[in-house]
């Protein structure tokens, strides 16, 4: 489902996979007492299934910032976790809306179909993080009945972003859940779709190193808030 690239090619951004080597799952477990006793952790290196970048705390240093949030049934507990960067095996993207929708409910599938076909006018690669990323990385129960659909609207120069979160929200009357999410520019930026619907003239932009308010114009062109 996912297409993982070697570490070297690129570093990994926001949003994406970490695979880690097991030489690096060891060196964590060790290191790690509340991890080395959970099962369903243990289970992650055997599985073969990734973490996911995060940015980075203050006491972070020296290695790369990962999460791994854990199902409903493990009490949707979050693990951050700091790896050296030699035992990051590959890097991939989330996964597309359209490889993900087998493993959402079927009521959601109308929903997914609907905005698959939008992203595909627009210019837009659609993707999921969230709970139906994970249910469909590792075929656990992540989705629930009050599980939003967390899409990741990759947006291109020629997209027309104000009429694509138009119809978004359109799509958005009649889903059986909420529809969250971000429109991440080709530089890594990103910000919420509703807000920037919402018509603001600052955004709230987030990216990998920082969190910061920058004018709309400036976001639409590329820019990176600091």
């Amino acid at each position: 489902m996912t297409s993982p690239c070697k570490h070297t090619e690129r570093p990994p951004g926001r949003h994406d996979l970490v695979f880690v080597s097991p030489d690096g799952w060891r060196t964590l477990l060790d290191a790690r007492d509340d991890l080395a006793t959970d099962a369903l952790v243990a289970r992650w290196p055997k599985m073969r299934w990734p973490t996911i970048r995060r940015r980075a705390l203050p006491c972070d240093a020296g290695g790369l910032a990962l999460g791994l949030p854990l199902p409903p049934s493990a009490g949707k507990k979050r693990i951050s976790l700091l790896v050296d960067n030699d035992h990051v095996a590959s890097v991939a993207r989330p996964p597309l809306l359209r490889q993900a929708r087998a493993y959402a409910p079927r009521n959601w599938w109308p929903t997914l179909d609907r905005l698959d076909a939008l992203a595909l006018r627009h210019a837009v690669d659609a993707r999921v993080f969230g709970s139906l990323a994970w249910q469909s990385l590792t075929g656990l129960d992540y989705v629930t009945g009050r599980s939003d659909l967390d899409v990741l609207f990759e947006f291109r120069t020629e997209t027309d972003i104000d009429r694509f979160v138009a119809d978004v929200a359109m799509i958005e009357t009649d889903a059986p859940m909420r529809l969250d999410g971000e429109l991440m520019g080709a530089g890594g930026a990103a910000v919420n779709w509703r807000e920037f619907h919402g018509g603001a003239s600052e955004l709230l932009v987030k990216n990998i190193d920082s969190v910061g308010l920058l004018g709309r114009h400036q976001f639409v062109s590329g820019a990176v808030a600091s």
